[in-house]
């Protein structure tokens, strides 16, 4: 028997590179029926004359293309795919990433079973550029944290999430007119992702199903958005879980969460964003601007996170005199990120 229909949100942006095996993931689906909505955020590469190709192939994929908006607009795209959707259930797989062939096939079982799921997700897979190698596999099904996963009763999950967003935003799949009545996909001020947002307003509105299947992989490369914006990114999701916090103190569970204690850990988070930072940017030659991090990660405030301290303090020496830091890491046998 055929399922409800499942619309699947695909932004994309010079992904040439990955939306060919993107695309093909969703077509080896064992779940059939869906329809892909691929925005096309102005690329300049390739992506376009790729995901137009499959438009002719399989009438199930839908191609908008649209002038750039940029990733700080991101939450725009999310919400014009939104609106052009004809499923009962929304999923999430940009362009450069993939899924599993029975994603789709379990999480619908578990949502037409169960109509209090709002949201279902899974583990995800830490792949590089080239899939040629699988980096970790998130989040750790051995934590003691595990248990919140359902987020039964609601809410719950915000014992994880206002420390950090553990849900991969590829393995995602929502009950759409829930989403709707959050009014679509949210975002917080200069923050270039829908995910983490999102789902804190969920969280709030039913219980979530955790299949702790891998059902896709993401990938990490060198000039992709988190690597780019690493601190905005760290900042804003920060914003968001603090503003979530203060929006809905006077709920039963967040009431239990100290508020201090969310604090503390976003600013131990932030100084690891700034060394990150200091790295990509270095891989960028950007020399200047990987001291500048470097140094706010060394002076941030307290004393806390004196490994973290240390590497930037080595990063700084690197950026000062110009030197290879990703042949350093390989020596170290640490993982080295490529453009």
């Amino acid at each position: 028997m055929e399922g409800p229909l499942v619309s699947i949100i695909t932004p994309t942006y010079n992904h040439a590179r990955f939306l060919d095996a993107c695309i093909q993931s969703a077509l080896n689906q064992t779940y059939l029926n869906w329809e892909m909505i691929i925005v096309n955020d102005g690329s300049t590469d390739n992506t376009e004359h790729i995901a137009k190709a499959y438009t002719t192939k399989d009438s199930r994929i839908k191609l908008f293309t649209q002038k750039n908006k940029g990733a700080f607009k991101l939450v725009e795209t999310y919400n014009f795919a939104l609106d052009n959707t004809n499923g009962k259930y929304i999923a999430i797989l940009e362009g450069d990433d993939l899924w599993e062939s029975q994603k789709l096939e379990l999480q619908i079982k578990a949502l037409e079973t169960d109509e209090n799921i709002v949201l279902t997700w899974g583990r995800a897979k830490v792949i590089d550029a080239d899939q040629t190698k699988i980096d970790s596999v998130e989040p750790d099904m051995h934590e003691t944290q595990s248990i919140l996963f359902d987020n039964t009763p609601a809410g719950n999950l915000l014992k994880v999430l206002y420390f950090r967003n553990c849900i991969p935003a590829l393995t995602i799949v929502i009950r759409k007119f829930i989403l709707l009545q959050i009014g679509g996909f949210k975002s917080g001020k200069n923050l270039p992702l829908i995910d983490y947002p999102t789902i804190l307003e969920l969280s709030l509105k039913g219980k979530f199903y955790f299949d702790e299947a891998v059902l896709g992989a993401w990938r990490t490369y060198g000039n992709q958005v988190t690597k780019k914006f690493t601190v905005e990114i760290f900042k804003g999701l920060a914003a968001c879980a603090i503003d979530h916090y203060k929006k809905n103190k006077n709920n039963d569970i967040v009431s239990q969460i100290d508020f201090n204690s969310i604090e503390r850990s976003w600013d131990n988070l932030i100084l690891i964003a700034y060394a990150r930072s200091g790295r990509y940017k270095l891989l960028r030659k950007d020399f200047s601007g990987a001291r500048k991090d470097y140094l706010k990660s060394i002076l941030a405030p307290g004393l806390t996170n004196v490994i973290w301290r240390a590497r930037s303090a080595v990063g700084f020496v690197f950026s000062l005199f110009r030197l290879n830091v990703e042949g350093f890491a390989k020596i170290l046998g640490k993982k080295s990120y490529k453009i």
